[in-house]
């Protein structure tokens, strides 16, 4: 091999070099720090408590969030106006105010699908269009990928071909039911009186307690010979209102409560009851409540809650006194003083303030129920759906008569 051939050779290993860096270079996102950080929406910080709407696309520029603020509060478009959760999209509001645009990406149209910036109007975009209504100008942005090293979410402002790593996590979630106000009750098992459970075919099961003092609930109507699986078989029942939160809700008009739906009622020791239906649809367990007032149980409830403070007053009195005597005149002044009942309490009005508290609790109850069917967690409904069987112990088979019966097996 001569000179000129090695030279030939050398210089199309050159020019091949150079060729395969400047390919795989123009398919990487600019990496190209800023001159200085800004942010990605000017003024939000500001100005957030003037937000009064926020929308999330997805591919195809399909609508898949929508919030919007009216005197009624936030509500949830796409869940027929159910309440959102304003501490969540305050929250998010306050990230997308902090995001500066901490790094150049890349402004070519081919790559944005590498980091997730694609115009959302294409089928295969893998980003969210965020749009924010309500401030002086619109603001409109896709937030991308997220990159973990770089402590940043890739976005793209709508209508500019520069795309940008932005501080923070901007990523929101995407589905409507993720926006829901979740929380729907929270009365404590302790405050249960008796729950009954009536299914389809008309078979009731009822667990009880007599004083809220009791540590377990009893089981009504035990049939012969049986005997629950455990002392605590039956308080989960009662556990169903506490810290009661939702999957998901859709109003009555699209879910309506079927016919074959279970029916159960809770009784509180202070006259509160809460009426509701079970049933499922697909996978999914659906809910619907309704509050109201016992004032017949309520009133005793009272009397008996008065009698008690009564009592102790009584006891408190008695004590005083009893501490006070033998001792001497200007001491029996001083501790006479010291030991002065509080002023007594008008029976008629405590008893009508303690019904306003439990009618104002009714009717908050209500105004949360009234007209949704929700999707509760699999692990509720599983105690709203209890049989007597699933709370006692198996029946145990005797020697050569077949398999054990259970309570609920017809006779021949």
């Amino acid at each position: 091999m001569n000179q000129r051939t090695l030279i030939k050779l050398g210089v199309v290993t050159v020019v091949a070099v150079i060729a395969a860096f400047a390919i795989n270079h123009s398919r990487q996102p600019v990496s190209e720090f800023s001159d200085r950080a800004t942010s990605l929406v000017d003024g939000l910080g500001e100005h957030v408590n003037d937000v009064n709407g926020l929308t999330l696309s997805e591919a195809g520029g399909r609508k898949t969030v929508e919030l919007t603020r009216s005197d009624k509060g936030w509500t949830v478009k796409d869940k027929g106006g159910y309440p959102a959760d304003t501490g969540k999209l305050r929250g998010y509001l306050l990230k997308v105010a902090d995001a500066s645009l901490i790094e150049r990406k890349t402004a070519n149209k081919e790559r944005y699908p590498d980091i997730g910036v694609a115009d959302i109007s294409e089928s295969t975009a893998k980003g969210i269009q965020v749009e924010i209504a309500g401030l002086a100008a619109p603001v409109s942005f896709i937030a991308g990928t997220f990159n973990a090293q770089g402590g940043g979410t890739y976005v793209r402002r709508s209508g500019e071909a520069q795309s940008w790593l932005a501080k923070g996590n901007l990523i929101p979630d995407r589905n409507a039911s993720d926006w829901l106000r979740k929380d729907l009750a929270n009365i404590p098992s302790e405050r249960i009186a008796s729950v009954t459970i009536t299914h389809a075919d008309g078979r009731p099961l009822r667990v009880f307690k007599n004083a809220p003092e009791d540590p377990h609930y009893t089981i009504a109507d035990l049939p012969k010979g049986r005997e629950a699986s455990s002392d605590f078989a039956a308080n989960g029942l009662a556990s169903v209102l506490a810290d009661l939160r939702i999957d998901d809700v859709a109003p009555t008009t699209e879910v309506a409560v079927p016919d074959n739906a279970k029916l159960i009622r809770y009784q509180t020791f202070d006259g509160l009851v809460v009426d509701a239906h079970e049933w499922q649809v697909g996978d999914k367990h659906y809910a619907s409540f309704a509050a109201s007032l016992d004032e017949d149980v309520a009133g005793k409830h009272i009397a008996a809650e008065q009698e008690k403070a009564s009592a102790a007053a009584a006891a408190v009195e008695q004590k005083a006194a009893a501490t006070d005597t033998g001792k001497t005149e200007g001491s029996d002044a001083k501790a006479e003083g010291a030991s002065q009942p509080a002023s007594p309490v008008d029976p008629e009005k405590d008893r009508a303030d303690r019904m306003a508290t439990l009618r104002t609790e009714v009717d908050a109850l209500n105004a949360a129920f009234q007209g949704w069917s929700f999707v509760v967690p699999a692990y509720k409904s599983a105690n709203m759906t209890k049989t007597m069987d699933d709370l006692l112990k198996p029946l145990e088979a005797k020697a050569g008569s077949g398999p054990a019966k259970t309570a609920g097996s017809s006779k021949k």
